[in-house]
């Protein structure tokens, strides 16, 4: 597919002569390389008030928009491949989401593999949504006008999570995800080099993850192999893929189960972009409009009737 010259420029500046890919790192050189990436996000912009918290021992970043509420809630959940980024890292996507829908943004800090493999993750995600719920009040937030989002490793904690708590979201945010890690799709192999995220990365992510043994099918590892009743419970999605990205086939596939199973689906393929363009509105204009479309899905999902 076509390759936006934006996204182009950034993949010229990571694959310059002598930087190494993250994947050939040590995971602390490597984590240490990615939180560079944020400054991609650009300017933080300012939000009404921001404040670190424990959902019941998970860190999270707690960011509010202007007014007095009680104010829709999105949880965010970071990238990364389950061992890379942070909540620190994705401070400024939290606050562009503040900011542009309106909304209280829970930014979790879950637990990284390798030290914490799966399901160390997924437990992390499960217990900051039920601290939400449990708190919303004290925390001016709106319980009938929660979502899920996330992009990349942290779509597909969104997506298990929209699946295990599916009556708590109003929608569920899906930014280019993992869901199916048996790594099978025909996209790994026609953008698995030379496009930011390697076939050879996606390994290593994956060995890191899912050390514990796990099984690469098991519904809360690789959301595509959930059951359809579950499928049909859960909440609306908007799934959004680049068309240079390897991950690109098994996130429509999954748009595709959900909507097979009846559930409301907003796909958009980005077609000349790149994994991780959503996060990098600095270097990459495409995701300042992924954001807004984010954002406007988000505000459409909490005026719906019922919500």
């Amino acid at each position: 597919m076509g390759l936006d010259p934006a996204a182009r420029a950034v993949l010229d500046m990571i694959q310059a002569p002598g930087v190494p890919p993250l994947n050939e790192l040590p995971v602390p050189d490597a984590r240490e390389a990615y939180a560079q990436l944020s400054d991609l996000a650009g300017e933080p912009p300012q939000v009404a008030r921001t404040e670190d918290a424990s959902a019941d021992g998970v860190p999270v970043s707690l960011y509010w928009p202007d007014g007095d509420g009680p104010h829709p809630v999105l949880i965010w959940i970071h990238g990364g491949g389950w061992v890379l980024g942070s909540a620190a890292a994705s401070d400024t996507t939290a606050r562009e989401l503040c900011q542009r829908a309106g909304c209280l943004v829970v930014n979790v800090d879950y637990r990284l593999a390798p030290e914490h493999p799966f399901p160390a993750a997924v437990e992390d995600v499960i217990t900051t949504a039920k601290w939400v719920s449990a708190n919303i009040d004290s925390l001016s937030g709106d319980p009938s006008k929660m979502a899920v989002g996330g992009d990349s490793a942290g779509g597909t904690l969104s997506a298990v999570l929209a699946a295990q708590l599916p009556e708590i979201f109003a929608l569920q945010v899906l930014v280019y995800p993992a869901t199916d890690l048996t790594g099978s799709h025909p996209s790994i192999q026609e953008n698995g080099e030379g496009l930011l995220l390697t076939k050879a990365a996606i390994d290593w992510f994956t060995g890191h993850y899912l050390r514990s043994g796990a099984d690469p099918r098991d519904p809360r590892v690789s959301p595509l192999y959930t059951d359809a009743a579950t499928l049909a419970a859960a909440p609306p999605a908007l799934v959004i893929t680049a068309g240079n990205d390897p991950l690109r086939d098994e996130g429509e596939a999954y748009a595709n189960r959900l909507r097979e199973a009846g559930v409301t689906v907003e796909h958009v393929r980005y077609a000349d972009q790149i994994h991780a363009f959503f996060v990098m509105p600095a270097a990459i204009p495409a995701a300042k409009d992924a954001l807004q479309r984010t954002a406007s899905a988000l505000r459409s999902a909490w005026a719906r009737p019922g919500t």
